[in-house]
């Protein structure tokens, strides 16, 4: 006989999962233009939870204890979704669908220069200003050093009249003292930031983020006085680009500008590729009428692509490849005879090969991310740099041996970056972020007729640790440092962010930086163009430069 004792606890036991397991699910879709949309964010930022949509657009968010939230949509390049959603026990399973438009406004995109995690602009403890393609077609920028003119804050110097090379001032140093980056990887040698700025087209740019002050905590020797890190373009949407653009100098010398973009991405929206080319012609400019150039002839030819795969629903492959190759030359404006026989000429023939590969793999529920990558730069160069001998002797000794030089730089970066999100980490969320890296740098320039000759070799491993621990709903604490085995340098950093009302923001950042001691530096370049020699050697006991930066900013 079943005693009234038993029928209850029976009765309890049926009842209990309604009773105490008050929770429901959100199955959501996300869409672009009817194509599903991988890798987007759904986030309801009030229970800390968020989840990320596979190949298929399709994201489950599971366990949500009933009641009324907001939940946002977002993904790279477009505007924020939102909806309110209730769950209850009349509807326990939620089936929401979300369509995203493109951003019209670049005032709060989604950077990762900051902090090397995706987070949107006005969210980020760093302060990250960006350059849009639109920007840059707006302005009519041709290449990346054009584009880097109309950021605030930056200074892009012209310092050689012959040449024409480039260099980046942040802060108020020199352009050695500014790390540029090729999607978020250190490749750009100390050559390349010679001659590469004008070197990267504008079509193969989707956006440029800049953080200013030192930046070495993440990315390693020379982020000083800021990073620079540009972002190629990514495929979104099948589309189909010519453009021809036209500029003339002066009424005298034409700039003559080919480009073209075609992208493709496959119907389930799990494979994507992207496609460049640019051809760029332009004649000598000479102001005075004294035959000798103000801005040197360039022919330039850049192709390139960048493509996606998603192998399963939790896992990306990035995979990007180009290809530039530039001529130019400047001072006597002569084309029919060699450049060793023009009275001060400079001739440049740059081939630069740059790749790079990205495999990243989500778990743990998507509040782990696992990232490796590895990034490769290869500069070949041919140069002349020279002025024709006024003795017998000397101009003998020019004309049987002239000094025409070659440089073979090579760079390349390698590492592994763990994200790791704590929901409930004391009093709000927290973003940890783990990674070691290496970066290897050969360079080698001679001139056999000066018996000259750099050959320089550094190898630096580093590992950083960072935390992004958002305290309250309006204060979030950066902290971080970074080791490296470069004379073992430590290079903390500390950002504090501080929603004082709903359209007003307070940052306060402290961070530090270091620049490896190398022998290859713009000076020996401006020695040359005088019809100098200087040689550069590296003593032993030579230790690196450190700097301490401080900023701070009130946003309306």
């Amino acid at each position: 006989m079943i005693s009234l004792k038993n029928i209850l606890l029976y009765v309890f036991i049926l009842i209990s999962p309604i009773a105490f397991c008050q929770t429901g699910d959100i199955h959501a879709s996300v869409k672009k233009e009817s194509e599903p949309v991988a890798f987007a964010t759904l986030s309801i930022e009030e229970l800390s939870v968020s989840s990320v949509t596979t190949s298929s657009g399709k994201a489950h968010l599971h366990d949500i204890p009933y009641g009324t939230y907001t939940i946002t949509a977002s993904y790279i390049g477009y505007e924020l979704v939102s909806q309110e959603i209730t769950l209850s026990s009349d509807s326990p399973n939620l089936n929401i669908e979300f369509s995203l438009t493109e951003q019209t406004m670049d005032l709060d995109e989604i950077v990762i220069s900051g902090t090397k995690t995706y987070k949107r602009q006005t969210d980020s403890p760093v302060i990250v200003n960006v350059l849009s393609s639109k920007t840059l077609d707006n302005v009519q920028a041709c290449n990346l050093s054009e584009g880097l003119k109309f950021q605030p804050g930056l200074r892009v110097e012209n310092d050689c009249q012959t040449c024409n090379y480039t260099q980046l001032r942040m802060n108020g140093l020199a352009g050695g003292y500014s790390q540029i980056l090729i999607n978020g990887r250190p490749i750009f040698s100390p050559l390349t930031g010679l001659y590469g700025m004008e070197q990267l087209p504008v079509n193969m740019i989707e956006r440029i983020e800049v953080v200013r002050g030192g930046g070495s905590s993440l990315y390693g020797s020379s982020a000083i006085g800021g990073t620079v890190n540009v972002i190629t373009k990514t495929p979104r949407k099948n589309s189909y680009e010519l453009n021809y653009n036209y500029q003339n100098i002066n009424k005298q010398t034409g700039d003559n500008q080919t480009l073209a973009n075609a992208t493709l991405v496959s119907k389930s929206s799990n494979s994507g590729i992207s496609l460049f080319i640019n051809n760029r012609n332009r004649g000598f400019y000479d102001h005075n009428g004294d035959d000798f150039s103000e801005i040197p002839l360039i022919e330039n030819t850049s192709i390139g692509m960048n493509m996606f795969f998603l192998p399963n629903d939790n896992q990306k492959l990035e995979v990007s490849l180009s290809n530039l190759n530039e001529y130019r030359f400047g001072g006597e404006m002569v084309t029919e005879k060699p450049a060793y026989l023009a009275a001060q000429s400079e001739e440049r023939t740059h081939n630069v090969w740059m790749g790079s590969a990205d495999y990243q793999i989500n778990f743990n529920k998507n509040k782990s991310s696992l990232i490796t990558y590895a990034a490769w730069q290869s500069t070949v160069r041919d140069h002349y740099t020279g002025i024709i001998p006024d003795e017998n002797e000397a101009l003998l000794e020019h004309l049987e041996n002239p000094p025409y030089g070659t440089s073979d730089v090579t760079t390349f970066n390698t590492g592994v970056q763990l994200n790791h999100k704590i929901n409930k980490f004391l009093t709000g969320e927290n973003v940890f972020t783990l990674g070691t890296e290496f970066i290897y740098d050969e360079v080698s320039d001679a001139i056999p007729a000066y018996n000259y000759l750099i050959d320089q070799t550094t190898r630096n491993y580093g590992t950083f640790l960072q935390s992004d621990w958002k305290i309250a709903k309006n204060i979030t604490l950066l902290s971080g440092v970074r080791m490296d085995i470069h004379n073992f340098v430590a290079s903390p950093r500390l950002s504090l962010l501080y929603n004082l009302r709903a359209n007003s923001q307070i940052r306060i950042s402290y961070s530090s930086g270091f620049r490896a001691p190398q022998a290859f530096d713009t000076d020996l370049h401006i020695a040359f163009a005088g019809g100098g020699i200087s040689r550069i050697s590296l003593a032993d006991d030579l230790r690196e430069e450190i700097s301490s930066s401080f900023s701070g900013s009130y946003k309306l």
